[in-house]
């Protein structure tokens, strides 16, 4: 009798649910271990990019992410008054990238992937731990607290603060301060023309970002030191409103006009942590971590969960069962770990570029943005080509069987393969 392999994966965001789709579809008996109790949507959106779009492509969905495409028209990036530093648009995007950014709700990406794996895949209120990674030899095990699985391969997708990197790791010193925090929030769009930009102030950063569904996308930072957070309560009933008030209401419009539009419940504010030391490989044992729990990035680039969905279907095309699995995993983590490790730097770097606090420098800033902009509309979007004009490799496995959907290529127009 063949032993079908299973895999357990720890964590039902972004990337676990990627790599739980990929493996299904390569073969693999997959449970999703969550522990929350339910995958509730929360107020933020994100950005998915060419790259991620074409990894979405490998599992059948890519189209169907391409259907919530909002941005049809101009955008860019405004400085603090409200000069545009640099106009791009969705048409300038899709001639550089080979596509275009789709922004929408996280809760809506979910609910995508969640669909696209059997009903009895994800189990969600369960509190797991790795007891043990594996060896080729030996499964790994995966403790519940009521019960032991044991597992084949296990995908740890626990998030920045991963107890699965710290077990594999434990001399890896872990996330650390990025220096400034982040205000996220969705709400209905208010009635007044929205363009999508990102604006550039004194140590802050502010974007507006329409969705197609009517509703809008704001995200906020600052920098700050780490640990504050706005009172609420009697003496402040506004909490985080009252904040970004006090640091955004001289902005540009419609900044003021969106702060005024959200209640204080509907703004989540997180400080920003990244993974500044690089880990030297994504696996271990039988083990392996996609997503935050190995590469933690500043937003800046935008390219958190897209990276996060890379490492899935990158994970699901080298483990393929009965193959060699630690052959695979070491496949997976040279491939993986310096394209990420090098966009995390870029992230980093971007973010202190974005989050200056001093005025001369401020006005460099934008005058060579602004200049460069001039001189070739596509410079500054160049510069993210390098990062969205990635391909995944080719799949396994037939893709879009799970969904239906036919599965587009994998491959940009006029690049090659990405490393396998």
């Amino acid at each position: 009798m063949n032993h079908q392999p299973h895999a357990v994966v720890i964590g039902g965001g972004i990337g676990g649910l990627t790599a739980a789709i990929g493996l299904h579809e390569s073969g693999w008996s997959v449970t999703v271990l969550e522990r929350a109790a339910s995958l509730e949507p929360v107020g933020a959106g994100i950005a998915l990019a060419p790259n991620s779009q074409r990894a979405l492509d490998v599992l059948g969905l890519g189209d169907r992410v391409r259907e919530l495409a909002s941005w049809q028209g101009q955008g860019g990036v405004r400085a603090q008054n409200g000069r545009w530093l640099v106009r791009t648009s969705a048409a300038e995007a899709e001639k550089t990238y080979g596509g275009t950014l789709v922004m929408l709700h996280r809760a809506t990406l979910v609910d995508l992937l969640v669909s696209a794996l059997p009903g009895d895949t994800l189990r969600t209120g369960v509190r797991a731990r790795l007891a043990d990674p594996g060896t080729a030899d030996r499964r790994a095990v995966v403790t519940t607290g009521d019960e032991d699985i044991e597992a084949d391969l296990v995908v740890g997708a626990d998030g920045i603060n991963s107890a699965v990197r710290a077990a594999l790791f434990p001399a890896h010193p872990g996330p650390a301060y990025a220096g400034f925090t982040a205000w996220r929030f969705v709400i209905p769009a208010p009635g007044m023309p929205l363009v999508p930009h990102e604006t550039w102030g004194r140590g802050g950063v502010w974007g507006t970002h329409p969705l197609k569904d009517g509703r809008v996308y704001v995200y906020a930072t600052a920098r700050l030191p780490e640990g504050g957070k706005a009172l609420d309560g009697e003496n402040a009933p506004d909490g985080e409103k009252a904040e970004l008030l006090r640091r955004f209401a001289d902005w540009h419009a419609p900044i003021p006009d969106l702060i005024a539009a959200v209640r204080p419940d509907q703004i989540l504010r997180n400080d920003v942590h990244h993974l500044a030391t690089p880990l030297a490989a994504f696996h271990r044992g039988r083990v392996a971590l996609v997503g935050d729990a190995a590469h933690a990035m500043t937003p800046s680039l935008g390219q958190g969960g897209n990276q996060a969905i890379e490492d899935g279907v990158v994970l699901a095309h080298h483990a393929s069962p009965g193959g060699d699995l630690g052959a695979g995993l070491a496949g997976y983590s040279a491939a993986r770990v310096p394209r990420t490790t090098d966009i995390v730097r870029r992230a980093a770097r971007a973010s202190r570029v974005t989050h200056l606090t001093s005025g001369p420098l401020i006005a460099v800033r934008d005058a060579l943005v602004a200049t460069a902009s001039r001189l070739g509309p596509n410079l500054i979007p160049r510069g993210f080509a390098s990062i969205a004009d990635w391909s995944p490799p080719q799949a396994p496995y037939a893709a879009g069987t799970a969904t239906g959907a036919s599965p587009r290529t994998a491959r940009a127009p006029g690049r090659e393969p990405a490393q396998q």
